[in-house]
């Protein structure tokens, strides 16, 4: 039997809130293969409330799917290597004449799509074109995780950024559920966080600890094409302000209310 404080609150909750309402359940990224829906674009958020206002911007019309934004995640963050798990990972997306849309994520696109083969499912079909488009945590103005975590374990700071305290995280999996895009896992037995800590949620943060030390995230950082995009939008001359000055972005799931501050260039209605 579990007496840790972190077991006890899990054994409690699990009896009270085990019967919650939560959003839908977005499937985690990895070998799978879906149909998309149309997602409308939307205005700029308002800002963390604090003197930056952190901004992301990918440009999915720049991305070549190379995987190194993945592989670079996953070193800098000690994310474990199996494809589930994943601060970011990328999506190829495959229109075909007749309409329909395909989406997959070999390996979560960490070895790149060189040597992935179209999915049976499309195969035979007269493809129109395709794209690649990366993922990642949208650092949400108005953040779904952080209302449903019954310990406050996940918060957002004062300069936006939405992050987990694992010292307090009871593993409880709903700000999981509760997250629309599929961007937090639990880390497995066996691995472990860069806090040390097993078995709690883990989930991009756009590398804090680099950027509040002014560095830019990892998967920025060795982006060869500079299909991504970090800096302060109140700065007029950062990266992500010059992308979107003369470009209108797109969020994913804009109609859920959540504010993304991920911005995309160069997608198309159906990515989501």
């Amino acid at each position: 039997m579990d007496f840790t404080r972190r077991g006890f609150i899990k054994g409690v909750l699990g009896g009270v809130l085990g019967l919650a309402v939560l959003p839908a359940l977005l499937k985690a990224p990895g070998l799978y293969l879906r149909r998309a829906s149309a997602a409308p674009t939307i205005d700029l958020a308002d800002g963390g409330g604090g003197e930056r206002h952190w901004g992301f911007v990918v440009d999915a019309s720049r991305c070549i799917g190379c995987g190194l934004c993945v592989q670079a995640c996953k070193r800098e963050n000690n994310v474990v290597m199996e494809p589930e798990y994943n601060r970011t990972w990328v999506e190829r997306y495959v229109y075909t004449e007749e309409g329909e849309v395909f989406v997959d994520s070999p390996e979560a696109g960490i070895e790149g799509f060189a040597n992935a083969p179209a999915n049976l499912k499309y195969a035979g079909l007269d493809i129109d074109k395709s794209h690649f488009v990366p993922k990642l945590c949208n650092q949400c103005e108005n953040p779904p995780c952080v209302q449903v975590c019954p310990v406050g374990a996940t918060y957002k700071t004062e300069d936006g950024v939405v992050l987990v305290d694992q010292e307090h995280c009871i593993g409880c999996r709903y700000c999981i559920q509760a997250c629309p895009y599929g961007a937090r896992y639990l880390v497995p037995s066996g691995g472990v966080t860069p806090m040390g800590y097993s078995k709690v949620v883990d989930k991009c943060t756009w590398c804090y600890h680099r950027i509040t030390k002014g560095l830019r995230p990892a998967c920025v950082e060795v982006c060869p094409v500079g299909a991504r995009l970090f800096g302060d939008l109140h700065d007029p001359e950062s990266p992500v302000a010059v992308a979107l000055r003369d470009h209108p972005p797109a969020v994913l799931k804009p109609a859920l209310g959540t504010k993304p501050r991920v911005y995309y260039l160069g997608i198309d209605t159906e990515v989501r």
